[in-house]
């Protein structure tokens, strides 16, 4: 089994491997390059998405700075609208439905470590000098993410949900709520 696939597998893997690291190299020159362009060079900011993305829908619009590690790993619906600053580390799959809504600074999060230091950090003599998981994240269509919310490893959101600005979200949220606070919980239905 390949890195790749153990990291997307949720398994541990080495995050300095040749082929992660192309996926990670190309991301980066394209992210740069599309954080670079003029605003109104909206045919060579969509061939990038097409491009870094691993899939995109019509009628999405990412604001720059757009910061991911692998772009591939990211699935993007119909007319989902991601504000400035946002950072989505894809080192397993992040897919957010049609129509949705992505506030400024938002965190999307699917790396995770071991908890116990001595698991965790493997030494000098390696290669990666710690250990790395990923977990997927889900969310679901018309969902609406307030400014700077964290979604942690493993999380999904269900369908028209409000994420409540300065959330961090450590748990599945289902369809149809209102949730906010750190932790993210919900508030009420909609």
């Amino acid at each position: 089994m390949t890195e790749k696939q153990k990291m997307l597998n949720g398994e541990l893997y080495d995050s300095r491997d040749p082929e992660i690291l192309k996926m990670y190299h190309k991301a980066r020159r394209l992210g740069a390059e599309y954080n670079s362009l003029d605003s109104e060079n909206f045919e060579r900011r969509q061939q990038i998405l097409q491009e870094l993305l691993g899939s995109v829908g019509e009628k999405v619009w990412i604001e720059a700075p757009f910061l991911c590690d692998y772009g591939e790993n990211i699935t993007i619906g119909n007319g989902t609208f991601v504000n400035a600053n946002c950072i989505f580390l894809d080192c397993n799959r992040i897919t957010i439905g049609k129509n949705g809504l992505i506030a400024p600074y938002v965190q999307i999060y699917t790396a995770d470590h071991p908890l116990k230091a001595a698991d965790r950090i493997l030494g000098p003599e390696s290669q990666t000098p710690y250990r790395t998981s990923a977990k997927q994240v889900s969310i679901g269509d018309n969902v609406w993410i307030g400014g700077n919310s964290v979604i942690c490893p493993g999380v999904s959101i269900g369908d028209n949900v409000t994420i409540g600005a300065g959330s961090v979200v450590t748990k599945d949220i289902p369809d149809n709520v209102l949730a906010f606070g750190n932790p993210c919980k919900i508030q009420k239905q909609l």
